[in-house]
């Protein structure tokens, strides 16, 4: 749906964005991440029609965006980190405005305006002036403005920003279902976020991708290590001799103590080694019980400060 192929923007002698591909399947939701700086609004801001790159391509759905800008923007709902809301509007003037921008025909206007508030719930203030409602809502407002249209791309920078956490959870559940009817792109600080909604995860940095993958391959491709956390009965002192011994197992550290000789251990063990079977018999062989044994992966937050702290290290 969304081809990207060697992106360069320059402003100078200062490369925003350095010539970076990816694509973006039909349907998909994909996460767009990386710090402040990195060439995330720029990036969104050629794919959108804002800004004209220096170089490289971008096409949606076939269209070129230098060469059909007018088909490339029909086919995307782009809500920016502030959405450009106009205040002295009500919730309706302001989509119906919308809604003439993107030349939806009269006979379908008023019903997919309805359509679009009762999705975003906006349908009880439809009557109120913009200005007038809180920060949640104008953002509900610009998701809407975005939907307009029936785009087959919703470009989503921030969409949560400012919401409360029953809010968060409601919108993080529509990008969910939008998912189904529209390809995303989401940008996002708040990375739980982007691991509970999107399939794959671009994360750039200065300028260059730094990696393109589902946060599971991420988490399994990142280090050398992996991580249980092992619950365990018994004297610490002799579980952590045992767990040291076996084949494979580098560090072990009490975590929490549960309960009287009950205790959390953090192990770390060599990636190549899968150390859950020897550590379960010899616990067993020790008499010391294992009460729970769980994976530790990386969260997309790790896997997000070791690329991007390897970036500026590499630099």
């Amino acid at each position: 749906m969304i081809e990207i192929q060697n992106l360069t923007k320059s402003y100078g002698q200062i490369k925003a964005v350095d010539d970076i591909s990816f694509t973006v399947e039909k349907g998909e939701v994909l996460g767009f991440l990386g710090p402040n700086g990195a060439g995330k609004s720029t990036t969104m801001n050629i794919i959108t029609g804002f800004i004209p790159s220096t170089e490289g391509t971008v096409k949606v759905n076939g269209f070129d965006i230098m060469e059909n800008p007018a088909e490339v923007k029909r086919r995307i709902g782009y809500l920016p980190e502030l959405p450009p809301l106009y205040m002295d509007m009500t919730v309706s003037e302001y989509l119906g405005f919308a809604s003439d921008l993107k030349n939806v025909s009269k006979k379908q206007k008023k019903s997919q305006m309805d359509d679009v508030m009762e999705l975003v719930k906006l349908t009880d203030v439809r009557g109120r002036l913009i200005k007038n409602l809180s920060k949640g809502y104008k953002q509900r407002v610009g998701l809407a403005q975005a939907l307009m249209g029936s785009p087959e791309v919703l470009i989503l920078d921030e969409p949560t920003v400012g919401l409360d956490p029953k809010q968060i959870i409601e919108i993080r559940k529509l990008i969910k279902a939008l998912g189904k009817q529209h390809t995303i792109i989401l940008s996002s600080h708040i990375l739980p976020e982007v691991s509970a909604v999107c399939e794959r995860v671009v994360i750039i940095n200065k300028g260059k991708i730094a990696a393109i993958d589902t946060p599971e391959n991420l988490s399994k491709g990142m280090g050398t290590v992996s991580k249980l956390s092992a619950t365990i009965a018994g004297p610490k002192s002799s579980i952590i001799g045992f767990i040291q011994g076996i084949y494979g197992i580098k560090y072990v550290e009490p975590h929490v103590e549960k309960d009287q000789d009950v205790v959390e251990y953090i192990i770390e063990s060599d990636k190549e080694v899968d150390v859950r079977r020897p550590l379960f018999f010899a616990m067993a062989k020790a008499g010391y019980p294992i009460l729970e044994l769980k994976s530790l992966d990386l969260t997309l937050e790790d896997i997000f400060l070791q690329i991007t702290t390897q970036e500026k290290e590499v630099i």
